[in-house]
């Protein structure tokens, strides 16, 4: 199949990005929280054939491959040339036989090892330009009565651990997204009722949102450093600015020892193929 690399053009440039991908492990501390109640929800079993769409640097995909154990399967997608090869070096290291790691954008692309009996994804679907497509092309990919589970972020006001609006005054606003496209980003599928619109309408049955909150002891770091800053196009003329403006929205949630205590509000979503 042909790639149209004009679909999530964006998207595919910022996480193809070696600067942007490198701070990964330090997001996923936080990320990582959020893990345990994916799994709980997609409920994978022994043999069970897993997509992990979004698979970033495969935290989930490890944790679905123990589940289904030898005789299951686990295939991790993802956009993200670099993230792919962290995750396929982390699954070395941890000697998962069973797991493979794969380069596609799932809005378009098909998948090998298909059909699954369970597709699953941690923040990794909210960048797609076109969610129904997406979801329809994933649920091609899933055996009928097959299940489907994800998390997203619920709303920006819900996690205030989010930099993006201490940083409006140094940053330029997104993009408007092209005309008939959707916009992405990481709270994109912060409305729990869209997007339950948008599994129907891509042909899942049965579409389901629990919302969630916990909180994550984390370093600063896992949110934001200096090299972050500068990714976001702030330039170092303003950086002493752009900290103290930083520091003044994370100062609520300060804890002793430097640490951050965020509240993660997210919601699981389930449906059936």
């Amino acid at each position: 199949m042909t790639v149209n690399e004009t679909i999530n053009e964006g998207e595919r440039r910022r996480w193809n990005d070696e600067h942007w991908t490198s701070a990964w492990p330090k997001r996923e501390t936080m990320t990582s929280h959020v893990t345990p109640y994916l799994i709980d929800a997609a409920r994978p079993e022994p043999g069970h054939r897993v997509l992990d769409v979004g698979s970033g640097a495969g935290i989930a995909a490890l944790r679905a491959a123990a589940a289904v154990g030898p005789t299951g399967t686990v295939v991790g997608a993802d956009i993200s040339a670099p993230l792919v090869d962290y995750a396929r070096r982390r699954a070395a290291a941890e000697a998962a036989t069973t797991v493979r790691f794969v380069v596609r954008d799932v809005q378009q692309e098909p998948i090998d090892d298909q059909p699954f009996d369970l597709a699953i994804s941690q923040f990794g679907v909210m960048f797609f330009e076109d969610p129904v497509e997406a979801f329809a092309n994933i649920r091609s990919h899933v055996v009928p009565g097959g299940r489907l589970a994800f998390a997203c972020w619920q709303s920006m006001d819900r996690n205030p651990w989010f930099i993006g609006r201490a940083l409006a005054a140094f940053t330029a606003p997104p993009p408007a997204p092209a005309p008939g496209k959707s916009p992405t980003g990481p709270f994109a599928f912060a409305d729990a009722d869209s997007v339950l619109s948008v599994l129907s309408d891509a042909g899942w049955s049965d579409p389901l949102s629990k919302p969630h909150q916990v909180e994550a002891l984390i370093a600063e770091e896992a949110i934001v450093d200096d090299d972050q800053l500068r990714f976001l196009g702030i330039p170092d003329e303003h950086l002493d600015e752009a900290r103290a403006a930083v520091d003044r929205h994370l100062d609520p949630l300060r804890r002793d020892g430097d640490l951050i205590a965020a509240p993660l509000a997210f919601h699981i979503f389930t449906a059936t193929a």
